[in-house]
């Protein structure tokens, strides 16, 4: 692994963005450089610490799944080096954690698939007997298995806000009947591929979310990143029982530990800024991060 990269300083390209966790550059008019970082965000916050090997094994994760499933939908790669877009000083920031991307018009929704109730979506299951307009059986459970695969899509949010979840009918309302319907169709497809094969290796892939744009000749493009445990929800099989929380291969450890923290004596408000992590907190992280890729890609 690479030298852990909290913000990347590249000044050979116009810096486009900053998210929680993608540092986005724009590489002439038509590709971005994407460089994941090793930050890690919990609550919608970033937290100060980073997450050493973080962003290299996101990185290599949804390379995996883009060659994986490549046949559903084409994907933004250009399959350039990225490291030959920036200056010979700054390939250390580069290198084995970035994506020389093409430049899409992003559709204004995230696309959500749930397999399994979890979440938002069994507070929202709990509540009301359906998740974003779907109604499901009763009797479910909590890390239930859904009869079917569901599409429930959200709204993206504006950084250190929440997405909000939306009914299929507001997505179509954004976008058209006829895209909406493809996007549907499309994630469920992804999905179900990408759970198949995960329980293979042992990992429930509880839901996920992906991020779709239009290129130039209109045509749907999977982009940003694909089934790492930043988007989507991973349970080990032999750790998942029904009606609880299942342990998860993500930054669990880290919501865990925030949420008995506390700032000034007092409780953490989920505000910004977030109190420092102990470098257990850390450490465990990172190897939940590794042992995800490690089970799936081998």
């Amino acid at each position: 692994m690479t030298a852990a990269l909290l913000t990347s300083t590249l000044t050979s390209l116009p810096l486009l963005a900053r998210g929680k966790v993608r540092d986005n550059y724009a590489v002439g008019d038509d590709r971005i450089l994407m460089v994941a970082s090793d930050r890690l965000s919990a609550f919608d916050v970033v937290m100060g610490e980073a997450i050493p090997g973080k962003g290299e094994l996101l990185t290599r994760m949804a390379l995996f799944w883009f060659a994986r499933l490549g046949a559903i939908v084409p994907n933004h790669l250009t399959g350039e080096p990225p490291e030959a877009v920036v200056t010979a000083a700054e390939r250390a920031q580069v290198v084995g954690r970035s994506m020389l991307v093409k430049r899409l018009k992003p559709l204004p929704v995230e696309a959500v698939v749930r397999g399994y109730l979890a979440g938002s979506g069994w507070a929202e299951y709990s509540a009301h007997g359906a998740v974003c307009g779907v109604p499901l059986p009763s009797g479910l459970n909590n890390a239930g298995k859904l009869p079917a695969p569901i599409f429930t899509p959200a709204t993206k949010a504006e950084m250190g806000s929440h997405d909000e979840n939306i009914s299929f009918e507001s997505m179509a309302a954004l976008i058209g009947e006829p895209l909406a319907g493809e996007v549907r169709r499309v994630s469920i497809a992804l999905y179900e591929a990408a759970a198949g094969f995960a329980l293979g290796k042992g990992i429930i892939i509880a839901d996920t979310k992906f991020e779709f744009g239009l290129d130039e000749h209109g045509t749907l493009t999977l982009m940003d990143e694909v089934l790492t445990p930043d988007s989507s929800r991973f349970w080990p099989v032999e750790g998942y029982v029904e009606g609880g929380n299942p342990p998860s291969y993500d930054k669990q450890f880290v919501r865990d530990w925030l949420e008995h923290a506390r700032v000034d004596g007092r409780p953490w408000n989920k505000q910004a800024p977030a109190p420092a992590l102990p470098a257990e907190v850390i450490e465990k992280t990172a190897a939940k991060y590794r042992e995800a890729f490690e089970r799936l890609a081998g």
